[in-house]
């Protein structure tokens, strides 16, 4: 390993070495077509370059999660795009350099710059197995955004102007359980413990499992709910069956915030933020919120701790 790190630290800027001779995998022995392939046949509305059948592969190998592996393929697929007519072995930290001062020069957003960082690597560092190669590349400076929250009477509004009880029960579960839309849509009929007043959150971000709490108000309209819905697999399905989708939520989040006179945009996370918010506010511990919520480290839930009221009383008002 030492002198290998060695013959990469001599060529480098001067030539790519293919780490698959130094790094194997075992490669992916299935007769079905991967399932990432239906993902990478565009990029917006326009026609993308395919990305390398290793890449979908080892995504799948590796069992990121549709949403993650989405935004690779999407971000990697654009960043061939710009380099139509070189080969990517032939590509150097110089050329990625130029493609992300691009990005930039575009207002892409920090958010979207580090996407295309991690494309970029998954493809040189996981995909052919070289060691790490964009260490000296720059990344955006993280930007540090409060979370947008609304008041509880705000929420209430949003559930009283609820068009139905499907409605109802999706934004009382965002916003009583601090679910992310994905987990909401994720959630199936035996998820619901009502013995216990838990929610079962199977394989939420980072592909985590966790238990959330469940609200008895809302354990009641979901079971009027059932009664009149019927779902079979997933707690909320579309008319045709299936799986809910993610756009009807946000829709259904959007008309309960215009009818409730909401002067702002408000979106299903928003929720999940007010959840967490109106927690502290209320004097739960902020390690057990961290649990609820499934975060790995107690900073990105002290974020909330910026917007809580109670971290405002008792400051004197200078202008009294």
């Amino acid at each position: 390993r030492e002198n290998l790190e060695l013959i990469y630290k001599f060529f480098k800027g001067v030539a790519w070495l293919n780490g698959n001779y130094f790094y194997k995998d075992a490669p992916i022995s299935s007769k079905e077509e991967n399932r990432y392939k239906q993902e990478q046949s565009k990029v917006g509305k326009v026609k993308a370059p395919i990305c390398p059948e290793s890449y979908l592969e080892k995504l799948e190998l590796k069992k990121y999660a549709d949403n993650t592996a989405r935004t690779y393929i999407s971000c990697f697929q654009t960043f061939m795009k710009f380099f139509p007519d070189t080969p990517l072995e032939a590509l150097d930290e110089r050329d990625i350099r130029d493609y992300l001062l691009n990005l930039i020069r575009q207002n892409k957003s920090h958010s979207y710059i580090n996407q295309a960082v991690n494309s970029i690597k998954f493809y040189y560092e996981v995909v052919l197995g070289m060691p790490n190669r964009f260490y000296e590349i720059e990344r955006p400076r993280k930007l540090r955004k409060l979370p947008q929250v609304l008041s509880q009477g705000q929420v209430k509004s949003l559930l009283t102007n609820s068009i139905n009880i499907k409605h109802k029960c999706i934004i009382g579960l965002l916003y009583s359980s601090g679910l992310r839309r994905s987990e909401l849509l994720n959630l199936k009929l035996e998820d619901i413990d009502s013995k216990r007043m838990l929610l079962r959150i199977n394989h939420g971000k980072g592909n985590k499992d966790r238990y959330t709490v469940l609200s008895k108000n809302l354990l009641t309209e979901l079971r009027v709910y059932y009664k009149k819905y019927h779902p079979k697999i997933y707690l909320f399905e579309s008319p045709g069956g299936g799986q809910y989708s993610t756009t009807s939520v946000l829709n259904i989040v959007s008309r309960a915030a215009l009818k409730a006179g909401i002067p702002r945009k408000v979106t299903p996370h928003m929720l999940r933020h007010s959840f967490a918010t109106h927690l502290l506010e209320k004097g739960v511990d902020l390690r057990k919120i961290q649990v609820l919520l499934g975060h790995n480290s107690s900073k990105t839930t002290e974020i909330y701790t910026h917007v809580a009221e109670n971290s405002f009383k008792g400051v004197h008002d200078l202008l009294s």
